[in-house]
């Protein structure tokens, strides 16, 4: 089939060590002028990822914070998908001195800190769930992740999950990739991964994502 829409986590995917090589960035934008719809997919907060990468116009739609807020280039606007983080659960993290930092929703640590983090969240019966990524943790509402940031960025843009071909490289990319109607891993990616998707790239980062955006540019059959 041919799919409609591309959607890419951002480190380790599109990105090596946080910057978009050139050459991926050309890929994107032939991939636009192809009409197919672009959706980048991150745990990083928008602040931190417009540091990084002067891009984000490529994309059609920007889920940020593992999938707590949509970000329109377009329109330059923010869409809450969640709640913040409780005042009192930040105040006990600081008092019993575990790292973290807060963006507008999501909350992020690093390992070992999950099970002290965990801990707080049992003793003070909060909805919040943790999630991985590699050495990383971020906490958010339960039913917050990227698969939910995807379901609401390919709502407004009007097309469905079996049209997207999705692409990632870590445990917080699972749940958006298992929406996606194919899915994909760069060669870096973790190998639990790779058993999930229906394709690992042969080559790293940006430059194995542009090979599955290639072959959706043209339109050929992805196998």
């Amino acid at each position: 089939m041919s799919f409609q829409a591309i959607a890419c986590d951002y480190d380790r995917t599109l990105a090596d060590e946080g910057r978009v090589a050139p050459q991926t960035l050309d890929v994107l934008r032939r991939a636009r002028e192809a009409d197919r719809k672009l959706i980048l997919i991150t745990g990083r907060t928008l602040d931190d990822l417009r540091t990084v990468f002067s891009g984000l116009s490529v994309f059609n739609a920007v889920v940020v914070e593992n999938g707590a807020t949509l970000f329109d280039p377009a329109l330059g606007s923010e869409e809450p998908l969640c709640a913040p983080p409780p005042p009192q659960f930040l105040a006990l993290l600081r008092e019993r001195r575990v790292p973290f930092s807060v963006g507008k929703r999501v909350v992020a640590s690093v390992r070992p800190y999950e099970t002290a983090i965990t801990r707080l969240i049992e003793e003070l019966s909060l909805d919040l769930k943790v999630a991985f990524n590699r050495e990383s943790i971020m906490v958010l509402p339960t039913g917050v992740d990227k698969a939910a940031g995807l379901t609401t960025a390919l709502s407004r843009l009007g097309i469905k999950p079996s049209g997207v071909v999705g692409i990632g490289d870590a445990e917080n990319d699972i749940s958006f990739l298992r929406l996606c109607g194919f899915s994909v891993a760069v060669a870096n990616a973790i190998d639990s991964l790779k058993e999930e998707v229906d394709v690992v790239t042969r080559q790293d980062y940006g430059a194995g994502a542009a090979e599955i955006i290639e072959q959706v540019i043209a339109g050929v059959q992805l196998v």
